[in-house]
């Protein structure tokens, strides 16, 4: 018996001595280095008898490093595959792969395996590939990873999109799945990304499925680095609904278009006559035999329909407006002088106290008429929304460095609501529409036409409004005019 313990210490010995990996023995209750052998000693260019004695823990790079061991150490007695920094003879630091497992009661068994540069490298891409996979198949958008135009990985939720199998796109070229019309796009985001550009690329694009469907998807592009080699990341994502969904609410709007300028004409026609008679008769009252008192009541009817008229006028200018149909007709022209055009043509002078701070040698270009509309509507809501005295104000601002002209027209009226404010400019929107559209004759078209207009010069209409004290809505027009509008 005692023969074959002397034969099996000596074949231990001997593979201990041989190994090609490192090996040493140390003491688990003071690390202290008990034997090492040929292929360890030389992995930290000392010789086995200088590290004889040793404290193990000496030997790892830094304080964080001794900490992660003593705690690993603490979690298991049997460990395989830890990875730490040892420290050279030299003071260098060795990246190795530990593992150890207790021989008996009171030694360890340590194994150090040297990690060179690449083979760290791609120890960690194989880590993080496996991680990222994991993570990608549980996305619910479609992530694809492409190399030279063709498909390496694809997850459950482009599989399903697609309609394809995995082991069918594997291999595949991505530009197949491309309809004609977008491989160009997608030509280029690909290429963008090859060349290192690390800033996302969104595209929308008309994807082929299995079944030869078209279906809208965007499509965002970006470079990464898979199994060790520069690839595309594909992450697509299902807009067909949505796409639908525009396509539907674009249609609806156009027949909604449709159906009121059908109606705005049907109504318009029968109107002209009846304005023609009312005005007729109110301005011969004798000689149709009208008396004073039916001639007051003709005069109501004709106010009324009148109003009519014209908001029937504007429902029709804002299907234009709306329909896209309508091009401005750019000129130069000095402001001061369009709005005192304005105030004498409307009136305003007399209905309310008007201070003017408008710079007599400003040369602006925008559509004059379009203008002179939008700045009449504000006036005209400036002076029926205010109470007396009426006190308005129409001032200019803009620097030097300011890409837009700002003009203001600011009253000291009933101001509008919080509430109120996020709806203003949409169509037949009023601050009070239960009371304000019955008292002035409105129905709330106006800042609607106005926005658009405003927004077809390239700019946009504001407002600021206090309740109970005034609204000041101030117009933002481009400094460079869109001549080409």
């Amino acid at each position: 018996m005692a023969g074959k313990n002397r034969t099996g210490e000596g074949g231990y010995h001997a593979m201990f001595e041989n190994s090609h990996h490192g090996i040493i023995l140390f003491d688990k209750a003071d690390f202290t280095i008990q034997e090492s052998n040929a292929a360890f000693s030389s992995l930290l260019h000392y010789n086995p008898e200088a590290l004889r004695g040793r404290i193990f823990t000496s030997l790892l790079s830094d304080h964080e490093e001794k900490r992660r061991f003593l705690t690993q150490v603490e979690l298991s007695p049997d460990i395989a595959g830890f990875e730490v920094r040892l420290e050279t003879k030299e003071g260098d630091d060795c990246r190795v792969d530990l593992s150890w497992h207790p021989v008996d009661d009171t030694t360890f068994c340590c194994t150090a395996i040297t990690m060179s540069f690449p083979e760290i490298s791609e120890k960690k891409i194989d880590a993080d590939l496996v991680q990222y996979r994991r993570f990608a198949e549980t996305l619910p958008t479609g992530i694809l990873i492409v190399r030279k135009e063709k498909i390496l990985y694809a997850n459950p939720a482009f599989l399903t999109f697609s309609g394809y199998l995995r082991d069918e796109i594997s291999g595949t070229g991505f530009l197949s799945l491309i309809d004609d019309q977008d491989q160009d796009n997608i030509k280029e985001s690909i290429e963008r990304g090859l060349r290192g550009d690390t800033k996302a690329d969104r595209n929308e694009m008309r994807f082929i499925t299995k079944s030869g469907n078209k279906l809208m998807a965007l499509l965002f592009t970006l470079p990464v680095v898979y199994s060790g080699e520069p690839a595309i990341l594909i992450n697509l994502v299902d807009i067909s609904e949505k796409q639908l969904l525009e396509d539907t609410i674009q249609l609806d709007n156009e027949r909604r278009r449709g159906i009121i300028v059908t109606v705005a004409h049907e109504l318009r026609t029968p109107l002209q006559p009846i304005l023609g008679y009312l005005n007729l008769l109110i301005q011969d009252p004798e000689e149709f035999g009208i008396l004073d008192d039916t001639k007051k009541i003709l005069e109501r009817c004709l106010t009324s329909v009148d109003r009519e008229r014209q908001i029937i006028n504007q429902m029709l200018e804002l299907s234009v407006l709306d329909s896209g149909k309508l091009r401005l007709s750019f000129s130069k022209f000095s402001l001061a002088t369009l709005i005192d055009s304005i105030l004498d043509s409307g009136g305003y002078g007399s209905k309310a106290e008007i201070a003017v701070n408008i710079p007599q040698d400003l040369i602006i270009a925008a559509d004059m008429d379009r203008l002179f509309g939008v700045v009449d509507s504000l006036l005209s809501n400036a002076v029926n929304f205010s109470q007396p005295p009426r006190r308005i104000t129409i001032f200019y601002r803009s620097g030097a460095d300011d890409m837009f002209y700002h003009i203001s027209v600011s009253d000291n009226g009933i101001g509008i609501s919080k509430d109120a404010l996020l709806s203003i400019f949409e169509p037949f929107q009023l601050a009070d529409a239960a009371k304000l559209s019955r008292r002035f004759d409105r129905i709330g078209l106006s800042l609607s036409m106005a926005k658009k207009i405003m927004q077809m010069h390239g700019g946009d209409i504001t407002v600021e409004s206090v309740l109970h004290t005034g609204s000041t809505f101030t117009l933002h027009l481009p400094k460079s005019g869109q001549h080409d509008s």
